[in-house]
């Protein structure tokens, strides 16, 4: 029996009972890469296939094992095929077929003709297959993926822009990489709801939006506790983006040493019927900047976070597991820290899920690398509209306490659109969820942001200490040069360390074009593993000791294929003595004690 890979309900937060995982196999083919595309070529055959001659792994990626596939070269354009079966079940519904995350261009055809699109390579979308399906019958499905990381208009990440991988750039994802599902719901169901807490109140208020509504429909919404009790109940009628408001008496709050997740049951009633029923989640925590700190639940938080980049030998930015998302949470939590930066990668959001579940703090960032931020138009179009998708599908998890939209923007050729994408994405957060801080741009450069971050790689402690201390009531800054001044943010060295560690080539530390054997870190290695632990406590120490700090991220969590820096080894097998390692990250200033 075939078994079907990544099975679980890709989206924990809005789930309905019957669902269909369109996950396995499908066929498809791969267009020669530019420049040997030829524009005039047509894709009249491929988007009318049948079927093509060989077989992918949905929802593994075209260059990872796990596909079936491994295929490494640059893809500019891939085209998927399966059939589709419409239920007898489904007559008289909405069909919805749904996309975890296709990357970077989307088109979607039902037997040739064209049913759908969406652009940004790591955000959900949802195809309305009502008006091409009819129930009982059968389809040829056909997803064309497109993308270039080349030219500056997409935003890619850690993904390698040449052909093979090389320093802190990796193996690409390409065309469908999460989990594509098919549902049938009632014409008048609930689209999404955006929640907000006010644990000082004790309320939660939810704004749903509703695919259509009809003459007396109602909306309710029930919260119960962790040992099933009804914790609040509020039924009133159906209208698009009026918050309903629920109180929560003896409220219990989510924080990583007791994350309390409330269950949801969201429902929608036309007449005496109920006509949609989604079950949620969520947790009541509150995240602030007051004056240089940043408080959770009103207590001052410092911030032990761990650089994870979500990558996986196997699988690339796909986990191989649901079960590989959790542990990799569980193995930061194991070397000491309290959470992560989300790094160059939107996670899945069963990730989030299981931080929402185990108390891990996480920084939702985008993928910004490869972006061309100092052009106007094209460029900054893609990133701000992925953007407010990504917020929007992950502002309800509690985890999430900070977002990042932007990463070392330190290339700096026109100074009007370079601040203005930050200024927009700044205030695009603000807009869509106002209840989080946003550090505009990791490490640098910064106009206007909440915290206030810098990257240092110095592996001497003496020197890094030297460059960290503050200088005339002022901290160290990547580029004052360039960017606004401090104005007393909560301030992070949110990248620091990135200490190479890996035996079989410690001493080597040259780059060998064209392989990937090579082993790659920040700055010179040491050269005994006692040698590491003392530089990596001394590090640390660093940044624990500067009374104006408030938190760092140590780079990184794992290493990734020729990177050899992380805390454990890429395929998560034990590196260091964790006992050691954590009495390193499990320190926090006195003054947090």
């Amino acid at each position: 029996m075939t078994i079907l890979p990544k099975p679980e309900h890709p989206n924990p937060q809005f789930m309905r009972s019957e669902w269909t995982n369109l996950n396995g196999e499908w066929t498809y083919t791969i267009n020669m890469r530019p420049p040997y595309f030829s524009e005039k070529q047509s894709f009249n055959q491929e988007e009318k296939s049948t079927g093509f001659d060989k077989t992918i792994v949905v929802p593994f990626s075209p260059e990872s094992e796990l596909s079936g596939v491994a295929y490494k070269d640059l893809i500019f354009s891939i085209f998927y095929h399966r059939t589709l079966e419409i239920p007898f079940s489904y007559a008289g519904k909405r069909v919805l077929l749904h996309f975890g995350a296709v990357f970077y261009h989307a088109d979607v055809f039902i037997d040739g003709m064209q049913v759908g699109f969406h652009d940004g390579g790591s955000t959900p979308f949802t195809i309305d297959l009502t008006r091409h399906v009819s129930a009982g019958k059968s389809y040829n499905l056909v997803v064309k993926a497109t993308s270039n990381l080349q030219d500056g208009s997409i935003p890619s990440g850690k993904q390698s822009s040449f052909l093979h991988s090389y320093k802190c750039f990796y193996t690409r994802t390409t065309g469908i990489w999460q989990t594509v599902w098919m549902e049938a719901v009632s014409p008048f169901s609930l689209e999404s709801v955006q929640m907000n807490c006010d644990i000082d109140s004790e309320q939660l208020t939810i704004i749903p939006r509703f695919s259509a509504i009809a003459e007396g429909m109602e909306f309710g919404c029930k919260v119960f506790t962790e040992d099933g009790s009804l914790a609040a109940f509020a039924k009133c009628l159906a209208n698009e983006g009026s918050p309903v408001v629920l109180s929560i008496p003896f409220m219990q709050l989510w924080d990583p040493d007791k994350p309390y997740v409330y269950t949801l049951e969201l429902t929608v009633l036309v007449g005496n019927s109920v006509v949609d029923t989604v079950s949620s989640y969520m947790g009541m925590r509150h995240v602030q900047v007051q004056g240089n700190q940043v408080y959770l639940n009103h207590k001052k938080l410092y911030q032990r976070l761990v650089l994870d980049q979500g990558y996986y030998p196997s699988s690339q930015w796909t986990s191989p597991s649901d079960e590989a998302l959790r542990q990799d949470i569980l193995l930061a939590k194991q070397a000491g820290f309290n959470g992560a930066r989300l790094h160059q990668k939107v996670f899945e959001p069963r990730y989030l899920y299981w931080a929402d579940r185990l108390g891990y703090l996480c920084w939702g960032e985008s993928p910004s690398w490869g972006l061309e931020y100092n052009q106007e138009g094209l460029p900054a179009r893609n990133f701000l509209s992925e953007w407010a998708e990504i917020i929007a599908r992950d502002r309800n998890h509690p985890s999430i306490i900070t977002w990042t939209p932007l990463n070392e923007t330190f290339r700096f050729t026109d100074a009007h659109a370079h601040r203005r994408l930050h200024r927009d994405a700044y205030n695009l957060c603000k807009m869509l969820d106002p209840s989080r801080p946003v550090n505009d741009s990791s490490g640098y450069i910064h106009f206007v942001t909440d915290l206030w971050t810098v990257h240092a790689y110095d592996q001497d402690p003496q020197k890094f200490a030297a460059k960290l201390e503050m200088k005339d009531g002022k901290p160290f800054r990547n580029f004052p040069q360039f960017e606004s001044e401090y104005s007393g943010q909560p301030y992070l060295v949110d990248e620091y360390g990135g200490i190479k560690w890996d035996p079989a080539t410690q001493l080597n530390s040259e780059l060998i074009v064209g392989q990937n054997l090579v082993s790659w870190g920040y700055g010179e290695s040491p050269k005994t593993l006692e040698e590491f632990y003392a530089r990596l406590e001394a590090l640390t120490d660093v940044i624990l000791e500067m009374d104006h700090a408030c938190g760092y991220c140590y780079t990184q969590l794992t290493d990734v294929e020729q990177e050899k820096n992380g805390i454990y080894y890429y395929d998560r097998t034990l590196k260091f003595d964790m006992q050691r390692i954590a009495a390193i990250f499990s320190k926090v200033p006195k003054t947090y004690q």
